[in-house]
């Protein structure tokens, strides 16, 4: 079989298509790349088109196989896993030339890799669901997040399904994307820049309010920083409520923060980190 380097479009079924187009020219991919400019100029690339007729082929063959290794191969679609194509492809061709009994062995080297980075993001999704935070801004709810993998798809269900009667929105600042929802209709979407809005007096009393109830019912005979990191590890910290610094409480056209609520001072909560997470390749469904 002949090397070849494959450009592709960053979508799902652009992947399943690299994975056709390998065994119709009967190529070996020596990397899957969505971006040119991460291609090594040594090695010969070729563009790989988008056809949704040989993904769907290729899909309906990998649910033949096994409907496991299937819904595994979608969801590591969405996490950082390092050559994340590369291992998947790895086992997409192991799966149709050995057949569905290496997947029952967490340990083989191809499956491993792969069930870790889909574990890893699964555990980022349930914290998540708790770590989010929603501002009211207007009649709209918004909130942010910075995740490692690409989790957008699969909080969908759990925030549509809580906020079933109201519009919102969740941006994705390490993947660059939003998930929208509005009566009843839900969607995804590339969003390149984003800043999000100042509260208006209201919100920001509630911010604090939030704020101050987090610090007072800590129980400062029992403070052990250490135990919290671990519940609540602080790269989530950048968009909690409980973990901004004074300028987060104030509202727009106003210098000043809202004035303190009168709750009892418990362990104050340290201010905002900076920066974000690792930065994961973007990628849509």
């Amino acid at each position: 079989m002949n090397e070849m380097i494959y450009l592709y479009d960053g979508s799902f079924q652009g992947f399943l298509c690299c994975v056709f187009d390998s065994y119709v020219y009967k190529e070996v991919p020596t990397a899957i790349c969505c971006d040119e400019d991460s291609v090594p100029a040594l090695f010969d690339t070729r563009g790989i088109v988008t056809d949704r007729n040989h993904a769907e082929r290729v899909y309906r063959k990998l649910v033949k196989c096994s409907p496991y290794a299937a819904s595994l191969l979608r969801k590591c679609f969405l996490t950082c896993l390092p050559q994340r194509e590369l291992r998947m492809y790895h086992l997409i061709v192991k799966l149709l030339e050995q057949g569905s009994g290496f997947l029952r062995d967490p340990s083989d080297e191809t499956l491993y890799p792969v069930l870790r980075a889909v574990r890893h993001l699964e555990g980022e999704v349930h914290l998540l669901k708790g770590f989010v935070r929603f501002s009211q801004l207007g009649d709209v709810l918004g909130g942010e997040i910075r995740p490692k993998n690409r989790v957008l798809p699969l909080l969908r269900h759990h925030f549509c399904a809580r906020y079933v009667g109201d519009r919102f929105f969740l941006y994705d600042r390490t993947h660059r994307e939003v998930l929208l929802y509005a009566s009843g209709q839900a969607c995804i979407r590339p969003l390149d820049d984003f800043q999000m809005a100042q509260p208006d007096a209201a919100e920001a009393r509630y911010r604090l309010l939030w704020k101050r109830f987090y610090d007072t019912i800590a129980i400062r005979e029992r403070y052990n920083p250490r135990c919290r990191q671990t519940q609540m590890p602080k790269r989530y910290w950048s968009t909690m409520t409980e973990f901004q610094g004074a300028t987060y409480f104030t509202p727009q056209s106003s210098c000043a923060a809202v004035p303190d609520p009168g709750a009892p001072a418990g362990i104050p909560a340290p201010e905002t980190l900076s920066g974000s997470g690792p930065f994961a390749p973007e990628s849509i469904l």
